[in-house]
């Protein structure tokens, strides 16, 4: 299951373009689209791990890790934006922490009990950079340093911060911005000359310089190929190949350390990320017996290769060493032997077990001279053997033994060499891992906390501008001001500047790129009433009109700038009842002490059930009204302008002109008013039985019954269309 790490640059200068128009960091998050479409034509892609990480500051740079799937690294992959520094050595800690995390949890390194090479899980992690300078807090370094004091458990144990089967490699984007360069080169894209590329050769990787969008592709389609193999030698590799029936490769023996395992010992000495295998030139014969389990690897093609081959010896072999795997501080015994293939197309890493040429003419002796039934002579020297053998290669010999079918040879009261302190420290190692490993799985995908103050650096280093005489006279004339005090400009360091406005995001205007383009004149506005308005009692971060700019959302929410106001005093008189606040709605009113309006309630009489008909007047009630059913408090549903006579044949020749008086009043917008419309039935009625009538008179009459009656001043808005000179007969001063 290889792991992809991807690591992308999101620092600032990453938001300049190509002359493909993009940007370098659009140009990064599509060579990561690629890459995993190439990937995914091999069908060992489908155990793939993805993972993102970035320059942020941890744990904040982790944005997919071992929980996250596909569509969340693709998601966060769309989302990235460039800003920030240039943090590569702190980026790169992030990322093999993230990696070392789960080996520590599996234990998959196997401290102190030999390195085996098929207990892999390689990983390949692909920075894509811009090249530029190195840029961090204190300073802009020369050298890419990498933090070799880490805050995860159990990083003592390896020198390194990286591991055999982790590989690095670069591309480092210079695609001019101008124009396309001309002279494209062909065939192998050349090594780059930034800080990270000594990194990527410790690791095994290489850097490429990437000047083109189509030498970008190339270098996508070699690191697909570069996907699975474990490095064993200083930059030399070995290929672990799976078997092709599980897809898990298999292996019987370790690779020796470099330390003997003493049980006196409290602690395990570091050991290097790399084991470094020496070999000897001298011609040996190979050793294999039947049934005896041996691991074959391939190795890398190399110079070392290259002459192995040139040989043309397919049938003699070179023994290889790790120093200091005795308890003698020497060469230590050979654990396996490097043999051309027997067609001379590649070199083969033969690992056999500790001190292979005593222990298998003592195994094939067993079987052929004494047939399982060995003397106290074998046995003698079988012991013998067995103390000069590292103790962890008892459990694979043991294996190994019971295989052939003599599981009874060695003792199972051996142990393998640790003392009591070091197996306790690697068991508490393994449960701290799995709490750190929790706590990083829910801090990934979270969002960096926003500052709420603006930090005071200390300037004591440097002498402040204000000690400077040009400066202090300079600023005075610009600003009009009195001269300086120097108590008023005392700089203190640990100090931070609150924010009043907390919605305000403070800027501290150290790098021009953390400004959008669009508040860069904004921006330099302030900046210049800040300069020019230091010695105030305040400094102003946001100018007068911003202060009143308010999103429409939020205009009303009088609530929230109530709990932004100071407490207010206490009550003189404790005993007087508390005033409610009335913003908003004027007529806000304590519903218990509320005056209620008898028009507005319904009616609680005794109710005729019974719907009367449309011609009769007085068959009854309507069922639960809110309002009364007299014309002066129902609205008018007769359009402004039309005339409805009904049997205007029959009625008199006075009618006509009573009639001409009944025009629709327009209402008055705002208020609840009626027109004279509204009485034609009933003045109808009054005409038919008294004859004619004065309309005016007898509606201003029922209009002040009305109001009197049911306590409201609706009908008043009738009174005002008649004019002042009707109101006045009645001697009625409104």
């Amino acid at each position: 299951m290889p792991i992809l790490l991807f690591l992308l640059d999101t620092s600032a200068s990453m938001n300049q373009r190509t002359y493909l128009g993009t940007t370098y960091l659009d140009v990064a998050k599509g060579a990561v689209e690629v890459f995993m479409k190439l990937r995914a034509r091999d069908p060992a892609s489908r155990g793939d791990r993805y993972m993102l990480v970035t320059f942020d500051d941890p744990p904040y740079g982790v944005k997919a890790g071992w929980k996250e799937n596909h569509a969340t690294f693709m998601c966060e992959l769309k989302n990235l934006q460039a800003s920030g520094l240039t943090t590569l050595g702190h980026a790169l800690r992030t990322a093999f922490d993230l990696l070392n995390l789960n080996r520590l949890v599996s234990g998959i390194d196997n401290y102190g009990q030999g390195r085996n090479p098929f207990y892999l899980e390689p990983a390949v992690i692909i920075t894509i950079t811009d090249g530029n300078k190195l840029t961090h807090s204190s300073g802009v370094p020369d050298e890419l340093h990498l933090p070799l004091h880490s805050p995860l458990v159990g990083s003592e144990l390896t020198k390194e911060p990286f591991r055999w089967d982790q590989r690095l490699f670069a591309l480092v984007l210079r695609l001019p911005g101008a124009t396309r360069p001309d002279n494209e080169q062909l065939g192998s894209v050349p090594t780059d000359d930034s800080a990270i590329t000594q990194m990527c050769e410790v690791t095994g990787g290489r850097s490429y310089c990437v000047r083109t969008q189509r030498m970008l592709n190339q270098c996508l389609e070699s690191l697909v190929q570069k996907v699975q193999s474990v490095k064993v030698s200083c930059h030399k590799l070995i290929y672990v190949r799976p078997n092709p029936k599980t897809g898990v490769p298999i292996g019987h023996w370790p690779i020796p350390e470099s330390f003997w395992p003493d049980q006196n010992t409290p602690t395990l000495p570091p050991r290097a990320a790399h084991p470094v295998v020496r070999f000897s030139c001298v011609d040996c014969e190979p050793m294999v017996i039947d049934k005896l389990p041996f691991d074959k690897y391939e190795l890398e093609p190399s110079p070392l290769t290259q002459f192995i081959l040139e040989r043309k010896s397919p049938h003699s072999c070179w023994q290889v060493f790790v120093s200091s795997s005795m308890k003698q501080n020497d060469l230590g015994q050979p654990f396996g032997y490097l043999k051309a293939s027997t067609t001379l197309t590649c070199v083969n890493l033969f690992v056999m077990p500790y001190n292979y040429p005593v222990l298998l003419p003592l195994l094939d002796d067993l079987f052929k001279v004494h047939k399982l039934k060995p003397n106290v002579k074998w046995r003698q020297a079988f012991e013998i053997y067995l103390k000069t053998m590292p103790p962890y290669y008892l459990m694979p010999l043991k294996k190994a033994l019971r295989m052939m079918g003599a599981p009874n040879l060695i003792a199972e009261n051996m142990d393998c060499g640790l003392s009591y302190s070091v197996i306790s420290y690697l068991k508490k190692l393994s449960q701290q891992a799995k709490l750190e490993s929790d706590r990083l799985i829910v801090s990934v995908g979270k969002k960096a906390p926003q500052e709420i103050a603006i930090k005071v650096k200390n300037q004591s280093s440097s002498p402040s501008l204000s000690h400077y005489c040009d400066f202090k006279h300079l600023l005075q004339g610009i600003s009009g001001e009195g001269p300086l005090r120097l108590a008023d400009l005392k700089e203190f360091s640990g100090f931070q500047i609150a924010l009043l406005n907390k919605d305000v995001k403070p800027q501290a205007y150290r790098n021009a790129f953390d400004i959008p383009r669009r508040n860069l004149l904004d921006h330099l506005t302030r900046m210049r009433s800040n300069l020019l308005q230091r010695f105030q009692k305040r400094i102003r971060g946001q100018d007068e009109d911003s202060l009143h700019s308010v999103p429409v959302a939020q205009m009303g929410n009088y609530q929230e700038y109530l709990k932004m106001m100071p407490s207010p005093l206490r009550e003189l008189d404790p005993d007087q009842p508390k005033r409610l606040h009335t913003f908003g709605n004027p007529f806000k009113q304590d519903k218990k002490g509320m005056m209620i309006d008898e028009a507005d309630e319904f009616v609680t009489g005794p109710q005729n059930k019974k719907r009367g008909t449309s011609g009769d007047l007085s068959s009854g009630v309507a069922v639960k009204r809110r309002r009364s059913m007299s014309p002066l408090l129902r609205r008018s549903q007769t359009p402004p302008g039309s005339n409805n006579h009904a049997g205007a044949g029959n009625s008199p020749a006075g009618v006509q002109g009573q009639q001409n008086a009944l025009k629709a009043i327009p209402q008055h917008r705002g208020c609840l008013s009626f027109s004279l419309s509204d009485y034609e039935p009933i003045v109808r009625l009054l005409q038919q039985v008294k004859g004619p009538v004065d309309v005016q008179k007898y509606v201003i009459q029922h209009a002040i019954k009305e109001a009197v009656r049911y306590k409201t001043l609706a009908p008043f808005s009738l009174l005002n269309t008649l004019g002042n000179e009707s109101i006045k007969i009645f001697n009625f001063d409104f």
